[in-house]
């Protein structure tokens, strides 16, 4: 009897705890819409900093069971702008909060771009056809340089100077030395016609990057041909603000690692942002290093840094940006067997580049903006021989074993933006750009100055339609640049769904330093630079029509259909110098064209974005000893795609990367054993890249992240190319990477108001 009424005290005590527990949560209960008024399925609802979470129903209501206390709640999907509200729970108690309304995110409606802009401007609203590369996707990828980040994406390829240790990059067919790459609309300084400086600029510091294809030489000058790729950086939040972060991430190369030092790839990155009444001030500081045993390619360690540091108010901005780089590659021979010696070559780059940009608006209708900026960079090559057995070090004497070249860039621009009258604005303008250079392989001390005027509109003659006209004259102190270059861009609304752009652009590039005076002889070089050559010209056409779904539901869709044409006159490359075959030159092609098209597509479904993409390029180049006709137009094909899942409760991502090159067919000229000169198609074979990779919060301030990269193994690419003997002949395999590789990072960020 006693056992029993135990029992049964216990038994009350545990339905009293459990009545009591269940009174110490309050509910928390809402509904979400869509903008056009329907429920709003699978939103993510969670109370920021704890782990309750929960989805929405069909009809869009939610339910949450929470601890008494204060909350930010917020209601997040893909595709749509999050929102949150601030709400108070009592224990037993229900906590209504008012209907939510959830419309398309930024980066479909409000996503400013402000590459080619009078003014930041939405991305839906521009003339222009910018894509963007938000911080998110970013923050996403993993990536350790900007490469990486680009190298999924349609019409870009990327290719790799084994002997140089450089890379470079083409847009829709059209080679990297025709791509202007900008640091927040300032042009990066390039030694040669490789972009070397897109993977000198520290990825950690960049916050989104802004492209536009098609010739923007009238907005951006000589080198914009092809297109822009403008790095926008990260800034200091305005008001009272205060971030610190730290970034650590270890990555495998192929099958060899060795943790933080050795084989592998070691990313570290720590920086601070400050705001106070105003001013604001910032630095980030990041080592890049790998290594590893994997044939041709080079150790490399890089040091990136900068600091920035401005003063704001309601209608004034000025800011000063420093950035710093130190990157090392070694090229290490191999001990000789009867001796011990080796000789390695060094690669050692420094680039210091200083901009002061301001903004001061008026009034409503009138603003300037301006940039002043100076580039000093070097790279220099020492070759030594080191003995394993005594540890001795000594410089050699050899022809180009020693060497340093100085390139410099003073670039100032400034414009103004006016607005007339409702529907017409202007945008006048100035740029001086002057280049120098100087080493014992570039021949005397030669400068290129570079001063220009020009001047837009910005016409909308109805609210659907905007026309955008602009001219460039220019003055260049070794050619004689065309008299004016136009440009005209156009939007029209078709409907709110449906935008379609249509443009033309004239383009022009002068020679640069290196193409004119760079002469470069050694064991394994012999270029020389030609002072004979023609500037560039071109004729681009493009357009372009997108569909936004803005019936917006469980599912949403955007679609863009865009297709290109550009000639070319005087193109610049490579070839064997007539007067001695045995020497590279630079020599001007009389015609190259590229025309193609593409097709790309999102579509969102609650915490799922699934993108996939497909285009069609095509390039001819004249070739003079082509008397038939032989060589036409080749093609190839790209297709990308990106899925990209939130896990609500966990707090985490899961995104794959996909991209597709298809096989790829270059004419070229070519003695065959016979001594006869003909002309082969080469072919490089199709590959597939891909990386997965894993996102998880686990505080508030620290996430974690790890995935895989180069899923496919892919290291070199067969080549058909005859071409083969040189030091930068197309011929042999083709490097792509050194397999696939793992990784593990940790990142942290703190934030105080």
């Amino acid at each position: 009897m006693q056992r029993r009424i135990i029992y049964l005290f216990l038994l009350i005590v545990s339905v009293r705890s459990r009545v009591s527990a269940q009174d110490s949560y309050g509910k928390v209960v809402g509904h979400v819409i869509t903008k056009d008024g329907k429920p709003a399925q699978g939103i993510s609802v969670s109370l920021l900093d704890t782990r309750f979470g929960a989805a929405t129903q069909a009809d869009g209501t939610y339910l949450l069971k929470v601890s008494p206390g204060k909350y930010q709640i917020q209601f997040k999907a893909m595709g749509m702008a999050a929102k949150q509200q601030s709400i108070e729970v009592v224990g037993g108690q229900t906590t209504k909060v008012d209907e939510v309304t959830l419309e398309l995110s930024s980066f479909q409606l409000k996503d400013v771009v402000v590459t080619g802009q009078y003014a930041p401007q939405s991305l839906k609203n521009s003339v222009y056809m910018v894509r963007t590369i938000s911080s998110e996707q970013i923050r996403l990828r993993n990536a350790t340089k900007v490469q990486e980040v680009l190298s999924d994406q349609l019409g870009f390829r990327f290719s790799n100077d084994l002997t140089l240790g450089t890379s470079d990059v083409s847009l829709m067919g059209i080679s990297g030395q025709r791509v202007k790459i900008l640091l927040d609309g300032v042009p990066l300084l390039d030694r040669g016609e490789t972009r070397e400086s897109l993977n000198q600029i520290d990825i950690n510091s960049i916050d989104h990057i802004e492209i536009v294809e098609g010739p923007m030489s009238v907005s951006y000058g000589s080198d914009a041909l092809a297109g822009v790729i403008n790095l926008i950086t990260k800034k200091p939040n305005s008001g009272e603000h205060l971030d610190v972060h730290a970034r650590v991430q270890e990555e495998t190369a192929g099958k060899q690692y060795d943790a933080f030092h050795g084989s592998g790839t070691h990313y570290e990155n720590v920086g601070i942002n400050w705001s106070h009444k105003g001013w604001e001030a910032g630095g980030n500081f990041a080592r890049n290093n790998f290594d590893g045993a994997m044939a041709g390619w080079m150790p490399k360690d890089q040091w990136l840094g900068n600091a920035t540091a401005g003063y704001r108010t309601n209608k004034f901005h000025i800011w000063y940006r420093l950035d710093g780089e130190n990157e090392t590659l070694k090229n290490n021979g191999q001990p000789n067997v009867n001796n011990g010696i080796e000789t390695d070559a060094h690669y050692i780059t420094y680039r210091w580049m200083h901009q002061l940009q301001g903004e001061w608006s008026v009034n409503k209708d009138l603003s300037f903006s301006g940039v002043a900026s100076y580039t000093d960079y070097s790279r220099r090559t020492q070759t030594t021989t080191y003995n394993t057995l005594t540890g001795e070090r000594f410089l050699t004497l050899g022809a180009g074993e020693q060497d340093k070249s100085v390139f410099d860039t003073k670039f100032f621009r400034a414009t103004a933006q006016y607005r007339v009258a409702n529907g017409f604005s202007l945008q006048p303008g100035v740029e001086v750009n002057l280049t120098g250079s100087s080493g014992a392989r570039i021949e005397g001390t030669p400068t290129i100055n570079d001063y220009a005027f020009f001047i837009s509109s910005e016409i909308q003659p109805i609210s659907t339609i905007s026309i955008r006209p602009g001219l460039r004259f220019i003055k260049n102190s070794v050619y004689d640049a065309p008299p004016v270059i136009p440009s005209i861009n156009t939007k029209f609304k078709l409907s709110n769904a449906f935008d379609l752009r249509l443009a033309y652009a004239r383009g022009f590039r002068s020679p640069a330093l290196r193409e004119l005076y760079f002469d470069f002889f050694d064991a394994n070089h012999s270029i020389r630079g030609n002072t004979n050559l023609k500037a560039e010209f071109s004729n681009s056409f493009n357009g372009s029509i997108s569909w936004l779904s803005l019936g917006s539901g469980t599912v949403r869709f955007k679609s863009a259909l865009s297709g290109f044409y550009n000639d070319f006159t005087n193109l610049i490359t490579t070839g064997y110098d007539p007067s001695n075959p045995s020497v590279m030159t630079y020599i001007n092609i009389d015609k190259s064209k590229t025309k193609g098209g593409s097709i790309d597509n999102t579509v969102y479904y609650k915490n799922l974005q699934a993108k996939i993409g497909f285009a069609y390029i095509g390039t001819y180049s004249k070739i003079a000893s082509d008397t038939l006709n032989q060589a036409g137009f080749v093609w190839y094909p790209e297709v990308s795609s990106t899925l990209l899942y939130h896990f609500t409760k966990l707090k985490g991502d899961i995104s794959l990367f996909y991209k597709f090159n298809g096989t790829l067919p270059t004419y070229e000229v070519v003695t065959n054993t016979a001594g006869a000169t003909i002309i082969n198609l080469a072919k490089r074979s199709a590959f597939s890249t891909a990386d997965i990779t894993f996102n998880k919060f686990i505080t508030k301030t620290i996430s974690l992240a790890a995935g895989a990269k180069n899923l496919f193994d892919v290291t070199n690419v067969n080549n058909t190319s005859l071409n083969v003997g040189q030091a930068h002949s197309t011929g042999g395999p083709v490097p792509l990477g050194y397999g696939r590789s793992y990784f593990l990072g940790i990142d942290f960020k703190f934030g105080k108001n």
